[in-house]
């Protein structure tokens, strides 16, 4: 199976250097259309529901501190995705990829994810909760 570095890479590769928020929210959607249109999960990483909107730690724990990644920055092997994968990542990568890393989060916060994750949290309070990938198919398998 893919790492999430590998799917991190493959989006640098694809997209150039970004913000780490930017590709953070890139990875979620990879992982959420992964779920509804190939029937399993890109990465095996959790993701959290962070106050700024959807996280991998394990990205985030490479990249805290950073605002802008370069290509290759994670040591990822983006040819460790299959073919069925990265027709994923494209499809993904061009309704998203020309988003900006604010509207991305914007986005994530009026979806049922990751606001059902947060329920009862207040705004801006920290949280490790899990956004399922059971809620990531349920919620994004009902827009296609």
């Amino acid at each position: 199976m893919a790492t999430v570095f590998d799917v991190a890479d493959y989006i640098l590769a694809h997209l150039g250097p970004m913000s780490a928020m930017k590709l953070q929210k890139l990875v979620y959607y990879s992982q959420a259309w992964s779920l509804v249109w190939d029937d399993r999960e890109l990465f095996s990483d959790d993701i959290e529901a962070w106050a700024n909107g959807p996280v991998v730690r394990q990205l985030y724990d490479r990249h805290r501190g950073l605002f802008s990644l370069p290509p290759g920055f994670f040591g990822g092997d983006p040819s460790a995705l299959d073919t069925e994968q990265r027709e994923t990542l494209k499809v993904v990568l061009g309704y998203y990829g020309d988003k900006d890393a604010q509207w991305l989060s914007d986005l994530t916060h009026i979806e049922a994810p990751w606001r059902d994750a947060r329920a009862n949290l207040p705004d801006g309070a920290r949280s490790t909760r899990i956004i399922t990938k059971a809620a990531l198919a349920e919620y994004y398998g009902s827009l296609k």
